[in-house]
């Protein structure tokens, strides 16, 4: 008969493999979020005060800054107290709201990179439609939408796994997962199982086709256009392009070791492979969108320019 482990911490065992690095990881991983904070502080600044910037494209643009706002603070500090800690125990609760986070952050940051497709699809496909169809109201329509749906299916997720039986306390992870935390079960759990499966079916994969199907349609208007209408779609959805590709192969990447045991993996590069989604998508989305598009780039320069001059 199974014994029932009783405790009210997760012990976190992935931190033991920093070996003297601890505090060298500590100064690089403050400035990571120093710089993921003031990078989409920016951002958010610039097209919030700039009226000429209150379009869908640059509306959702903030929306995925406000999103990594969020999905880093509900990382980076926990994790940043963990580096100078001796112990790595994490409540349940404190566990199971970290995990709500991260997911909720994960899950809307997809399906908002949906959104824009749809949006860039719209602008390029049926443009003489595209300021009935994607207007503000659509954008905050479609942004709570996208936060409600994130916010109930990782909540489900949530809900069945918080109540299964325990056999042990140990996540093999430097943060909370919900799958880690089902690995613990005294009993294989099917229904944990199922909604982790429907989640990841769901928010990864309806969003993956979705995108690529908006894409297939850009590039058959693009084949039949002019060579300055293709240079004009390429510059305007390069940068989705990117945030989309590399937010779906560190999503992927995540997934993909949550199914591995990582004693069969290098531990470093398995922290690193566990980290990217929570840390490559805020710092690369500013830099992409802040530099890529003229028009937030010219807002940026002036925005500094008159800081200076003050």
């Amino acid at each position: 008969m199974l014994n029932n482990t009783v405790s009210f911490h997760f012990n976190l065992t992935m931190f033991g493999d920093f070996g003297h690095y601890y505090y060298a990881a500590f100064v690089f991983c403050l400035l990571l979020y120093a710089f993921i904070v003031s990078a989409n502080l920016v951002i958010i600044l610039v097209i919030t005060r700039e009226r000429a910037l209150h379009e869908p494209m640059y509306m959702l643009i903030a929306c995925l800054s406000v999103n990594a706002l969020y999905g880093s603070a509900g990382f980076f500090p926990r994790f940043l107290m963990d580096l100078l800690s001796d112990t790595h125990l994490i409540s349940h609760p404190a566990c199971f709201t970290q995990i709500y986070v991260i997911y909720t952050y994960a899950a809307n940051e997809l399906t908002i990179l949906g959104i824009m497709a749809y949006d860039r699809y719209v602008a390029i496909c049926h443009p003489l439609h595209c300021h009935k169809k994607m207007t503000f109201k659509t954008v905050i329509v479609l942004a709570a939408l996208a936060w409600i749906y994130s916010s109930g299916i990782v909540t489900a997720a949530i809900s069945s796994s918080s109540r299964i039986s325990l056999c042990g306390n140990e996540i093999q992870k430097v943060f909370c997962a919900s799958w880690n935390v089902v690995k613990l079960s005294c009993i294989p759990n099917l229904y944990s199982g199922a909604a982790g499966m429907l989640m990841t079916v769901t928010t990864v994969f309806l969003n993956l086709f979705y995108v690529l199907y908006t894409y297939v349609r850009i590039v058959i208007i693009c084949w039949k256009s002019s060579s300055d209408f293709k240079s004009k779609v390429l510059h305007s959805c390069i940068p989705h392009i990117v945030s989309f590709t590399v937010y779906s192969i560190t999503a992927f990447c995540d997934i993909a070791l949550s199914r591995y045991d990582p004693e069969q993996i290098n531990p470093i590069f398995a922290v690193i492979l566990s980290l990217e989604f929570v840390v490559i998508p805020p710092i690369l989305n500013p830099l992409v969108y802040g530099l890529k598009l003229p028009e937030i780039k010219r807002h940026i320069s002036k925005m500094l320019t008159w800081h200076k001059i003050i």
